[in-house]
């Protein structure tokens, strides 16, 4: 609801004599609460019901935080806009440790991404890792119960709701890379509603576009989903893109790792050199063992 707002307002400020209404909605991600989303359908559970209003013309165009999207849109719909990145590292959060480092061996961390657990699980064998699901108040109110002794989210996530507080540190991508798309958002519409990817267009951030096409095009050859530990992110200086990236397998005792640098005119091109890298480290073993243990 709150990137709702967000793109209503800049929206606004854009075209102050346009009307901008929010259809609010709960999606099949939202209501299910007890179960990773590798286990229950992925990433397209939070945009379904959204893309269903739209060919239904209850909505115009919807806007998703892009690390929920799908890597492949149904036949129709197209993101018109992708805006400026926030933060995108995770973010450790607990009430009595500083810090991953900080934590005693068999501390229990909550998090909801076999990426964060499998880079979790590498780095920090001792530690025990917990699944944990629902929104922004669901999770710290489990972390205040002592459910868990930390939790690791999405910094994004935290400083947009005003939330950045509870922040004890942020975890750089040399430790914790992010999801493709983190941090990002996008808004979808019908790829035939022309005058709306043209009224979108200057909310598109190119630097950001560039860079997530980058992460979409890597995370696109491995499948795409939650039921991987993938990790691709990309940055832009000048003309050049760097893009870093990772799969693993959950216990994190299997990764393959790629760092490349390309035109940053050319985003999917870079996104599939390093997808060749890290097919050259075995990656479709390390895959194939993702699957194995799902």
């Amino acid at each position: 609801m709150w990137q709702a707002e967000n793109v209503r307002a800049r929206l606004l400020e854009l075209y102050p004599y346009s009307t901008v209404t929010i259809l609010g909605m709960t999606t099949r991600g939202d209501q299910i609460l007890d179960r990773t989303l590798s286990k229950v359908g992925g990433k397209g559970l939070f945009v379904k019901e959204l893309e269903v209003a739209m060919s239904n013309g209850e909505a115009d165009f919807a806007v998703h935080s892009l690390k929920d999207v799908p890597m492949e849109l149904p036949e129709g719909f197209e993101l018109a806009a992708v805006l400026e990145r926030e933060d995108p590292r995770d973010a450790f959060v607990s009430n009595d440790y500083a810090s991953l480092e900080a934590l005693p061996d068999g501390a229990v961390v909550g998090t909801s991404s076999l990426r964060r657990q499998a880079l979790i699980a590498a780095r920090y064998p001792s530690l025990v890792i917990q699944p944990l699901r629902g929104n922004l108040d669901t999770r710290l109110a489990k972390l205040d119960r002592g459910e868990y002794a930390a939790i690791i989210l999405a910094a994004a996530g935290l400083k947009r709701l005003g939330l950045a507080s509870r922040i004890r540190s942020c975890i750089e991508p040399e430790q914790s890379l992010p999801a493709p798309g983190q941090g990002a958002m996008a808004i979808e519409i019908l790829s035939a509603r022309s005058e709306l990817r043209a009224l979108l267009a200057p909310l598109n951030h190119q630097d950001t576009e560039r860079a997530v096409r980058a992460e979409r095009t890597l995370s696109k050859t491995f499948g795409g989903s939650c039921q991987i530990p993938l990790a691709a992110f990309a940055t832009v200086e000048n003309d050049t893109m760097r893009l870093r990236a990772m799969v693993a397998t959950p216990d994190g005792k299997r990764i393959a790792r790629a760092d490349a640098k390309g035109a940053a005119n050319d985003p999917e091109s870079l996104g599939r050199d390093i997808a060749l890298a890290l097919h050259a480290q075995d990656a479709t073993a390390i895959l194939a063992a993702c699957k194995v243990d799902a």
